[in-house]
């Protein structure tokens, strides 16, 4: 399989399958001396994952990432306090699969000969034959995306000390739409939600906030912690959510990052509505990323927008727009131009239709990204497909294990996308500046 790896000199690439022993995302160029630690990576993990509650698919994968190489095992020599900072070696971080049970395998089993309109099952047969990894979708599921966050979680970290911020959110859901909204409101939302989600989730506080996994230990300690853990995973209870406590103190819907909570609520209405009748929705994720420097980026083929744009990649993305992306066609260009003044001896701007890029180069403003979300393959309706083997006509019976939006779960992995594309760049922009010519 190609295709599975991105960036140049911040090099992603991920492997693994929705019911496979787990998942891999595999670093290079992390730089040496970086703190991570397995509980920074869950923070990102455990708002993608499912089993949330009536927005995604009752499968309950923890998603606790193992840091399997890349950091030091000890302080190296006397005077040195490097014991679990990166060394510049590949950083490898494993995510086990531990909520696999034979009956959903052989519900994949009974119907992969029937693959779900919308899905890539019947493509991914095409080219991979008898082969294809079908059970659970495999590296087609949603699950994969698991590998991205953990990545992403990583390259936010080192972007977050040069300045970078990356924020994304829920901008539209079965077809309601979020207002403008100040873009510090919004942080200050998306950090409460996320704040929220890491209180009631059963897996941190069982895992992380008791201190069963600490980073000292070994590799087969970590596994015999997950291997005791697993077995407790049929009978996790969730905490008590107070939500109406958590809209009045934070102002957030406690299922939807959405940072206006009378738009959340209604998009919630909304999909379950449509949900309540068999079917699913979709939607709108934008992200927001500031402090990017001017110039960074490349012409031609490398653009950032292009390069950006590669969150096409993200399985359920059917389009990627760049600031006004679409509204440009029905604008003149007196209307959509971005006028540039001087204020207090620094350029501004009176808008952002560019999105902060242009000609492929940053421009120093927020660079604005939304990404449109289709609705989940899986429905609880039937449909009219066919026999993948024999080539006949088949019905595909409604199937109950099931995201009824996957909108939810895609603005973590928006985030994690973008920080791996800006940090790739970034860490081109800083060479090529590095060697530019002295005066």
């Amino acid at each position: 399989m190609l295709g599975c790896d991105m960036g140049r000199l911040f090099r992603t690439t991920v492997a693994g399958g929705s019911y496979q022993e787990g998942l891999t995302a595999h670093l290079q160029g992390v730089p040496p001396g970086l703190l991570i630690t397995e509980e920074q990576i869950y923070r990102d993990l455990l708002v993608r994952k499912p089993g949330q509650g009536e927005l995604s698919s009752p499968r309950r994968e923890p998603d606790i990432p193992i840091i399997y190489s890349g950091v030091n095992a000890a302080d190296t020599m006397p005077g040195f306090s490097n014991e679990g900072r990166t060394n510049g070696t590949p950083l490898v971080i494993l995510i086990p699969n531990l909520d696999r049970h034979f009956e959903h395998i052989e519900q994949y089993q009974v119907t992969n000969r029937t693959p779900r309109p919308g899905h890539a099952s019947y493509a991914s047969y095409q080219k991979y034959g008898e082969w294809d990894d079908a059970i659970g979708a495999g590296f087609f599921s949603g699950r994969y995306t698991a590998t991205i966050v953990a990545a992403g979680a990583v390259a936010k970290l080192v972007l977050s000390q040069h300045g970078i911020e990356v924020t994304a959110y829920v901008k539209e859901a079965a077809g309601v739409r979020a207002p403008q909204l100040p873009l510090d409101r919004i942080r200050d939302k998306v950090a409460a939600y996320k704040e929220v989600r890491r209180r009631h989730d059963p897996v941190y506080q069982a895992i992380f906030g008791s201190g069963r996994l600490k980073p000292e230990m070994r590799f087969l300690e970590k596994m015999a912690v997950l291997a005791d853990f697993e077995k407790e995973i049929p009978g996790l209870k969730w905490p008590p959510m107070d939500e109406d406590a958590i809209r009045k103190e934070q102002g957030v819907h406690p299922k939807l990052n959405c940072p206006d909570l009378d738009a959340a609520d209604e998009m919630y209405r909304r999909i379950m509505e449509i949900t309540e009748g068999g079917d699913s929705s979709g939607g709108v994720v934008e992200l927001i990323a500031t402090g990017v420097p001017a110039g960074m980026g490349e012409p031609v083929f490398r653009k950032l927008d292009g390069e950006l744009a590669r969150m096409m990649s993200i399985g359920t993305v059917k389009a990627v727009e760049i600031g006004g992306g679409m509204a440009a066609k029905d604008s003149t260009g007196s209307q959509f131009n971005d006028e540039m003044y001087v204020d207090r001896g620094k350029v501004a701007f009176r808008s952002n239709n560019a999105g902060g890029v242009t000609g492929g180069l940053a421009t120093g403003q927020p660079i604005i990204v939304r990404l449109t979300v289709k609705p989940t393959p899986t429905i609880a309706k039937d449909q009219q497909t066919i026999d993948k083997v024999s080539v006949e006509d088949k019905a595909l019976k409604a199937v109950t294990r099931r995201d009824p939006t996957i909108v939810p779960r895609v603005w973590p992995v928006a985030e994690a996308f973008a920080a791996l594309v800006l940090l790739d760049q970034y860490m081109i922009h800083l060479s090529y500046q590095s060697l530019g010519g002295k005066t």
